[in-house]
């Protein structure tokens, strides 16, 4: 397995990393684990889950994925894994009533009450990557990236990433750190497969220029590109047919 460092952090990842949004839910604790541990077993070492997991959300499911990767943890070298987790931005719709009763801005004190959840529910006493899951263009992207900086200089940080931002967040974010002399992002997750290639324009740019690394997800596109909704199927117990009967953005 070939390793890839992320942006200009001193991290060094697998190729492949590990995305867990559907353990709690679509699969289970045991299932869970049975793929954590032929992953590791593969060679990959990077895993990456969020404070809102389990997808789709439910209110009883928040955090229920941190906990198990968390307890699945236990028992390993915690040095040789990378792990990632992300803090709630504004999810329009998406988790208002499970994350902090939809307070979810990208200010200090939201920031600083999901790291420390999430490094409970993870059981360790920092995150190698926290990314920003949905951007917050509504509050200073100043206060954001200080108190980021901060968690980081308390050793509960190694580096900051942000996902599902734009090519105007992204040199905002960038702009601040520059001008405060605070951590940069050096990671973007965004959404990146066949049938989705809007990175490929000013964002792939501006991540070129700056040193921020791509983490693509959903290189599946959810799972279209496997076949298996060919011909408006939707099958039991698959995410997408999950996200029709949520009604709102997931129909668009």
């Amino acid at each position: 397995m070939k390793k890839r460092r992320l942006g200009k952090s001193p991290i060094y990842v697998s190729d492949i990393c590990m995305g867990t949004m559907t353990f709690g839910s679509g699969a289970d604790e045991a299932m869970s684990r049975k793929i954590m541990d032929a992953s590791v077993d593969a060679g990959v070492n990077f895993f990456d889950t969020a404070e809102n997991y389990p997808v789709p959300p439910k209110r009883e499911w928040a955090g229920e994925t941190e906990k198990i990767v968390g307890r699945w943890m236990k028992d390993k070298d915690r040095d040789s894994l990378i792990i990632a987790t992300k803090v709630s931005g504004p999810s329009h719709g998406w988790i208002e009533s499970s994350q902090r009763a939809g307070m979810t801005a990208m200010d200090r004190h939201n920031i600083v009450r999901a790291l420390d959840a999430s490094l409970k529910r993870l059981q360790t006493d920092y995150i190698d990557l926290y990314q920003t899951h949905w951007p917050d263009h509504g509050t200073a992207y100043d206060e954001t990236m200080e108190v980021l900086d901060e968690e980081i200089r308390k050793g509960k940080i190694r580096a900051i990433g942000c996902s599902n931002e734009t090519s105007w967040g992204l040199m905002k974010s960038l702009e601040a750190s520059e001008r405060l002399g605070v951590t940069r992002y050096c990671t973007i997750q965004n959404n990146f497969s066949m049938n989705n290639r809007r990175f490929e324009d000013e964002l792939a740019q501006v991540c070129r220029e700056e040193g921020v690394s791509l983490i693509p997800y959903s290189p599946l596109a959810g799972g279209a590109l496997s076949g298996k909704y060919n011909d408006g199927a939707t099958p039991d117990g698959a995410r997408f047919s999950a996200y029709l009967n949520m009604g709102g953005r997931q129909k668009k």
